[in-house]
Parts: C-alpha cells; structure tokens; sequence
C-alpha cells in the first residue's frame, strides 16, 4: 500500500496546487478525484489494480503531511501501515492510516476525511468530452525546449499553442515586448486554429511526473494529458483561460 500511496501524492501533490484529494473504492475499482485550489487543472486517476483497503469513499487532506509521513525511513519493509475503519451509522467506513514500526517504537496515524465533507471539498466534475484536434506523445527533447523558454521568459505565467504548417509551436510573451517561441512537437495530425492561455507551472509540473504520457488538445479550449505511472493512470484536464 506505500507504493500506492506514495503514487498517489506525487501525481497530484506533486503538481504544487494540490492538498486534498477523494478516494471512491469498490472492490472492482479504485479512483481518485482532485481539483487544484485556483481551479488550473482537474485530476482524475484509477489505480490499475483495486485495494481493498480502500473501499469506500473518503479524502485525504494535508497532503504534505502524508508525504512527511511517508518519508520516514523508519517505515520500512517491515513496517505496519494500514488502513484502520471505524463503523458509523451502522457502515463500516475508513478513519485513519496508523503507521507502525515492527517493533512499534516510532507510531503515526493520519486522519481521513469522511465522505460527506470529501464530497464536498472535491465536487464531482461530469466534463462532457470534446474532440481533440492534436493527440502526440511528448518527446524528452521538447519537454526541455519548454523548460528553457519558460526559464527564459519567467515572467510568464501562460503560454500559447498554435500549428504552423504541422508543427505545434509554443509561443510565449509579446512581440512587442519579450518573446521567445520553439517547435514542441514536429509533424501533428490537425490544426489549432483559436489562441487559448495555458498555464505554464502546471503544464510543466505534470510533464514533469513520472510514467508515459499523452497530450491532447482541442481547438475548443481543453488539454488532458495522460500519465500511465505503472500503478495508476491519472488523467489532468487543464481548461483554457483567457489572459
């Protein structure tokens, strides 16, 4: 379960705009829901495999807290971490993860959520579907163009996407001022033809998690990117904005 865990956190912790996150389990499926605090980016994940420990619908808050946790070296391959369930009204319901070195010198438990404020926190979002115009695996090398230009024009905090002539270029600041452009992905299938602002931070910080990856873009104004980690695939859905 730490590896679980731990996947959990760095693929939406991980994106620096993410403290909460809801958890529905079943025995036939695990998923995970999040939504970042200023609304950039909506996160949906299911595990490859489902835990049992997580049956039911529960949130984990403070994040950072959990990731501490974790950390600890103490909480070996010999360590006690499990799920710990309590019954209320009559439905026995996850409470806390208890944390246990073997010899049970070194303890923690870390509060769940319940159901009903998770709901809350993290509303459900039904996102109707689109057709997306440009679908492309990122390459490493265009992944490191973006990291230098958005080095480069740090003053930035979104970035365009257009197609010239099949190749999808990002484009930052203003000619009129300081610019800087660079091919990100030669030799796409389809066009943009609307300018939409992205949000550079969490653009880069989900290209910078772990796993394989997908992008797809719709003329529309909505990017998903797919990243399979080996132990779930998460789902990010960037909406556009205008700047």
């Amino acid at each position: 379960m730490k590896d679980n865990l731990q996947d959990l956190i760095q693929h939406t912790h991980g994106l620096g705009c993410i403290e909460l996150i809801k958890v529905s389990g079943t025995d036939t499926e695990t998923t995970v829901n999040a939504v970042a605090e200023d609304k950039s980016v909506i996160v949906s994940g299911v595990l490859k495999h489902p835990r049992v420990e997580f049956i039911g619908v529960f949130g984990m808050p403070n994040l950072g807290k959990l990731k501490t946790i974790l950390g600890f070296d103490d909480y070996d391959e010999n360590a006690k971490i499990n799920i710990t369930r309590v019954s209320k009204d009559g439905v026995d319901v996850p409470s806390t993860i208890h944390f246990e070195t073997k010899d049970g010198s070194f303890v923690n438990d870390y509060r769940l959520m319940s159901k009903a404020i998770a709901e809350e926190k993290v509303k459900s979002v039904t996102f109707k579907g689109t057709a997306w115009n440009v679908e492309f695996e990122p390459t490493i090398a265009g992944i490191q163009r973006l990291k230098k230009q958005a080095s480069a024009n740090s003053e930035e905090e979104h970035f365009t996407m257009t197609t010239v002539n099949g190749d999808l270029k990002i484009n930052f600041g203003d000619p009129s001022t300081h610019s800087g452009n660079f091919v990100f992905q030669s030799m796409v299938t389809g066009t943009l033809n609307k300018t939409w602002n992205w949000p550079v931070k969490v653009f880069m910080a989900i290209l910078d998690l772990p796993g394989d990856k997908t992008i797809k873009i719709a003329d529309a104004g909505a990017t998903e990117i797919t990243v399979d980690s080996g132990l779930a695939t998460y789902r990010y859905l960037l909406p556009a904005n205008a700047k």
